[in-house]
């Protein structure tokens, strides 16, 4: 491939990103941070529970104990929720001459950034704290002894979560519009 070519790909993607809308990444990045947070909750839910179920018929007393489980899950979602809100009030009306100007597009880069990093860091804390869950689950329901020690593996894996949240409030700092011109 001739360099002319590659200068003239690489030059139409730079123009594509340049002339979208930070307002559209801005509401990808938020999409992305609840929808993907509510995945992920949603499928350590379904692994964590269906395990809890199956393991409660054996032993019916762990039901109510390993709930604590399933909220662990529901809380992945919470935190997508939480940092959707953040990043709304992050948005802010510009002018129309000062949409495509390089502060609006680094704060429209920057809230689409954070919506990433805390939606597929939820999504893996999902699954973590699923497996944790479910694993959590099937020992009790065997020997009532290792609930405590695999609930703290479980704590453990839910602080990815926090970490993704954390990461993604840091990176929502860059977002800052340009002033609006009187």
């Amino acid at each position: 491939m001739s360099t002319a070519v590659v200068l003239t790909r690489s030059s139409s993607w730079a123009r594509a990103l340049i002339n979208i809308s930070p307002y559209t990444f801005s509401a990808i990045g938020i999409a992305i941070a609840i929808g993907v947070s509510v995945l992920g909750a949603a499928w350590g839910i379904y692994i964590t529970g269906s395990s809890l179920i199956g393991a409660a018929i054996k032993a019916p007393r762990i039901t109510s104990k390993n709930l604590i489980s399933v909220i662990f899950c529901e809380a992945v979602a919470i935190y997508g929720v939480i940092v959707a809100i953040i990043l709304q009030t992050k948005l802010e009306s510009v002018s129309a001459s000062q949409i495509y100007a390089p502060e609006s597009l680094r704060a429209g880069y920057a809230i689409f950034a954070s919506g990433i990093i805390v939606g597929f860091a939820n999504l893996v804390c999902g699954l973590c704290v699923g497996i944790i869950g479910s694993s959590c689950a099937l020992s009790d329901a065997q020997n009532s002894s290792l609930f405590v020690k695999i609930l703290v593996i479980e704590i453990f894996g839910s602080a990815l979560g926090l970490f993704g949240v954390i990461v993604g409030i840091i990176m929502s700092a860059q977002a800052s519009w340009p002033a609006k011109r009187g």
